[in-house]
């Protein structure tokens, strides 16, 4: 699915990522993890980039439309699905295809009574689900997903996670949660200023690759 060889990613002339080679394969689920500036944004972006007809992207700051509800929201995944008549329509009278094709995903992620509520009103942790939800019903072959559970609880980060990782066919997320990433994927890529630390399997991952990784003491 991506096949990168040495690619550099700078902005405003600054360098972000560099010399970066990666390939990820179709079934992969893959969580990338690293300090805050690292490069995890860009290097999902580069991704998105390079596969966004294939791909659904979920957004760090959710990019939701406040004063829609959540059912909208959500039905936003496949606006390039429908006729601007069809979507224009659907914004006014949401139509019965669309609420049944949702509700698994409404009923998965804890939202059914919140359907209709305008996102403005919920919670962060129910915006950001919004935005899971979103990416799910798009139903795309590959999803990618930046911090997609950084404001929901542990329990129900468990239940997003799995969901993900049962719906994409392939997965890559970036995520600041070591622990929560360790439990859920099985091939971790450390990113460090801008290059790949390491890209191994769970099993390889050890206690001096973390800690180099975070400059731990």
């Amino acid at each position: 699915m991506f096949h990168l060889t040495n690619i550099s990613v700078a902005y405003d002339d600054k360098p972000v990522l560099h010399n970066i080679s990666l390939s990820i394969d179709e079934g992969d689920k893959v969580v990338l993890i690293g300090q805050s500036g690292a490069g995890k944004s860009t290097l999902l972006r580069k991704l998105y980039d390079l596969q966004k007809r294939q791909a659904a992207f979920i957004h760090q700051d959710y990019a939701l439309v406040p004063q829609l509800s959540t059912f909208h929201n959500i039905y936003m995944g496949r606006l390039d699905q429908h006729s601007i008549f069809y979507n224009a329509w659907t914004l006014i009278h949401p139509q019965k295809r669309e609420r049944d094709e949702m509700a698994p995903i409404l009923d998965a992620l804890d939202l059914t009574d919140k359907q209709n509520e305008r996102v403005s009103e919920l919670s962060g942790g129910q915006q950001q689900r919004v935005a899971v939800g979103r990416a799910l019903y798009r139903n795309a072959k590959i999803i990618l997903g930046d911090e997609p559970v950084s404001a929901i609880d542990p329990q129900q980060s468990d239940i997003v996670l799995n969901l993900l990782k049962h719906h994409a066919g392939t997965l890559v997320l970036a995520m600041h949660d070591v622990e929560l990433a360790l439990r859920h994927f099985d091939r971790i890529i450390g990113l460090r200023n801008g290059h790949i630390a390491f890209n191994l399997l769970r099993n390889q991952v050890t206690d001096a690759h973390l800690t180099e990784l975070f400059n731990r003491a």
